[in-house]
């Protein structure tokens, strides 16, 4: 599925629409440049998933938790050397807790992914628009 995205408005709105199709222990694998909209798109992703809480990029973190009809573990891979250094904090834990996986800057741990990781690449076309690819 591709969507064409005019701004922040679009991109949350194209992951909100997203969560409406995910399940229990789902993935969400996001690849896109710095300023690409991956929180932005993780934003809509929350919101659809019933989370009212602000959504932040987990830069230094490593990962949020929020709760909503599914919880949320928001992690960024793009301070991690690896999959290694990822399941050193636990990451497959969080595999089975039963709640929804989205990852920024998957590619760094692409081998600690499922195979059945839900793909969404976010490429900058413009100043304010974006091409939101979904691959699953």
């Amino acid at each position: 599925m591709i969507i064409y995205s005019g701004g922040e408005v679009d991109t949350e709105r194209a992951g909100r629409e997203l969560a409406a199709r995910l399940y229990p222990g789902a993935v969400v694998a996001l690849r896109g440049g710095l300023g690409a909209g991956k929180t932005v798109f993780t934003r809509g992703l929350a919101r659809g998933l019933g989370v009212t809480a602000r959504v932040v990029s987990p830069t230094f973190n490593i990962v949020n938790e929020y709760d909503g009809r599914l919880p949320l573990f928001h992690f960024d891979m793009y301070r991690i050397s690896g999959a290694e250094e990822l399941f050193g904090i636990g990451f497959e834990e969080y595999l089975d807790r039963g709640g929804v996986v989205c990852v920024e800057w998957s590619e760094l741990a692409a081998d600690a992914l499922p195979p059945n990781a839900i793909g969404v690449t976010i490429e900058l076309t413009g100043d304010n628009t974006r091409k939101i690819t979904i691959e699953d």
